[in-house]
């Protein structure tokens, strides 16, 4: 058991999430999903000023007393207040890795909906596919991701190709 304090003094490379008392890493260090990371977050960050919004890789979110979360990307319609985010971001987004297990990662998810988050966007750099989750459910995709209020549209077949850009025949 991890007091609160000392993990938020700490730096640890790269961040970990804190789950009631406990570091949890996260995986990080595989090619597809660090491009992946890098694709997305440059996409989104492209339309920024034109939606409205502001791109965080690797933010702290402090989801319930005990537990705080550190998405792949995070979304915020406002700027960042501190060095920890206390408040839902718009959209929090998770790219998966072959260590990720869906159990865990459920979790997380349901950390981010109860906390308030809008939207959250869940993608697998192997299967091509990517799942969105709100309040309302679950939804299952392999052409688009998208968001209301600002409308955000990730064309998957447009980021899947950038990602073979980076693979060698």
């Amino acid at each position: 058991m991890i007091p609160i304090a000392e993990y938020l003094s700490t730096v640890y490379n790269p961040d970990c999430e804190y789950v009631d008392g406990e570091l949890l890493e996260r995986n990080w260090g595989e090619f597809d999903h660090a491009a992946l990371h890098g694709i997305v977050s440059g996409l989104l960050y492209n339309q920024r000023r034109e939606l409205g919004i502001h791109v965080f890789l690797s933010l702290r979110i402090q989801v319930a007393a005990a537990r705080y979360r550190v998405p792949d990307i995070a979304v915020t319609k406002q700027k960042v207040r501190g060095k920890i985010r206390r408040e839902p971001p718009f959209l929090c987004i998770e790219i998966l890795s072959p260590e990720d297990r869906a159990s865990r990662m459920q979790i997380k998810i349901d950390d981010y909906l109860a906390f308030g988050v809008a939207y959250i966007w869940l993608i697998d750099p192997r299967r091509r596919k990517a799942w969105s989750y709100t309040s309302e459910g679950k939804r299952e995709s392999s052409t688009v991701l998208t968001t209301s209020d600002p409308r955000l549209i990730l064309k998957l077949d447009e980021v899947f190709a950038k990602l073979d850009d980076y693979i060698e025949a």
